[in-house]
Parts: C-alpha cells; structure tokens; sequence
C-alpha cells in the first residue's frame, strides 16, 4: 500500500463504525483527500484532537483503493481553539471551509494511478484565511467574504467589476449578472441581473482585490453578502448553507 506525506486542513469528519471516523482533508499538495482514522474516537486514541475540523497537521496517508487510511497526524497550527470560541468566528470559518469544499474536486481517473488535482493555491488562500480569522487580523465577515471571492477567482470565476460585460463602459455600471459575469450598466443590463448601487461594487471589488486599508474599519452591506452568495452559488452550481444563515 503505497505512503505519502503532505501536509493538509481537517475541513469535514464523519464518524465510522464505533470508533473510526470518516476525514475530509485539503491537501497542500494532493488535492482533497479522503482519509479513514481507525480508532481516532476512542478516549486513549493515538490522534487525540488532531483530526478535527479547523486543524492543520503534518500527515502520513496510506493510498487505499475508496478511502486512504490515516497512519499519523501531527499538529502544525490549531486554528480550531480560538475560531471555535468566538461565534462570529466559526460562522465565517464554516463559510470558507464550505466553499473550498465545494470548490476541490476529490475525484480520481484510475484506482492506483492518482492525479491529483493541483491545489496549492487554494491551500495556501485557506490558511491564510483561517489563520487572519484566528488572530482576528481583521473584520470577521470581510475575511470570510474576501476569501470567498478570492478563492473562486483562483478557480476561474472571477466577476468583471470596473466595466460593463456588454459594452464595457465605465459609468452607471448599476447592476451585476453572475450569469453574465459581472457588472452591467442600466442601458445593457439583462432581465436576471440584480441592482448593485456603486457602493456595493466598490466593495465587492476590495474583496476581491484583498484591499484591507479600504476594508478595515467599515461596515459591509447586507447586498455585498447577498451578491457574493449568488456569485457562489451560481457557479458551484449548489446551495452554500452557511452563507445561508449568516441571513438569519
């Protein structure tokens, strides 16, 4: 059974039999990976509470044929202490480890041979993003938001803010269409595009850019979250449940 080594994000568990658990994790450099932890819910478990979501560790995998196996876990940095104490935090903390989730295919063409999907950016993004949310570097919801919008550019799904996607003029750019791709002006907007005043666009583009200076000490609109969970949604061709409550 071959090994590898990587290092990698607990993003979802799920528990197994009566004492193994099921875990989702996002590899620095083999994609995502699923994993089983035999033994991981007994008291006297080797892994302690290494593998649980929100944990960066150093990992050993054994490659297996549906699921690999988890032969050892050592923290690298436990996110998961000071997100999961604050509310605030873990809601946002939910959001990203949602989106990259959906956005990281863990799909194999061959039972032996891997090809993994290349994903050290998206990595790299994620943890950047956890760990600004764990030193709460800045603004919960500007963290979050900005790493949604940030990680689906790296995906390919980056919105067109400055000029219109139609006729590209820069001027009364008063509407936006994920179908589209981006900003409309009101002579060419199309049916399905939703109404985006310039102080929503503006900072929908600092969230993208990850113009902190522009974000840190204002207050995000409720439109600001409303349009990046369509732009999300749209694109990951899913519902985004945490982004979802973050409504309520």
């Amino acid at each position: 059974m071959p090994v590898y080594r990587d290092e990698a994000v607990v993003l979802r568990t799920f528990p197994l039999g009566e004492a193994d658990r099921i875990v989702i994790l996002l590899t620095k450099k083999h994609g995502k990976v699923r994993a089983v932890a035999k033994g991981v819910r007994r008291l006297k478990s080797r892994f302690g509470g290494r593998l649980e979501p929100l944990m960066r560790v150093d990992v050993l995998l054994a490659q297996g044929k549906s699921l690999d196996v988890v032969s050892q876990a050592v923290s690298v940095a436990a996110y998961a202490g000071e997100i999961c104490a604050d509310y605030t935090l873990y809601e946002y903390a939910s959001v990203i480890l949602e989106v990259v989730d959906a956005l990281v295919s863990n799909e194999y063409t061959d039972e032996y041979v891997r090809e993994f999907q290349d994903t050290q950016g998206q990595y790299n993004l994620l943890i950047a993003a956890l760990s600004s949310l764990a030193k709460r570097k800045h603004a919960p919801d500007a963290i979050g938001l900005s790493y949604v919008l940030r990680a689906m550019s790296l995906a390919g799904w980056s919105p067109r803010l400055t000029t219109c996607v139609v006729c590209g003029k820069t001027e009364e750019l008063c509407y936006i269409s994920p179908a589209a791709g981006g900003v409309m002006c009101a002579l060419d907007h199309t049916p399905e595009s939703i109404l985006c005043d310039d102080n929503t666009r503006l900072q929908l583009y600092a969230l993208a850019q990850g113009d902190w200076p522009s974000l840190d000490n204002v207050s995000l609109a409720f439109s600001t979250l409303y349009l990046i969970q369509q732009w999300a949604e749209y694109y990951l061709e899913r519902p985004i449940r945490s982004l979802g409550l973050l409504h309520s």
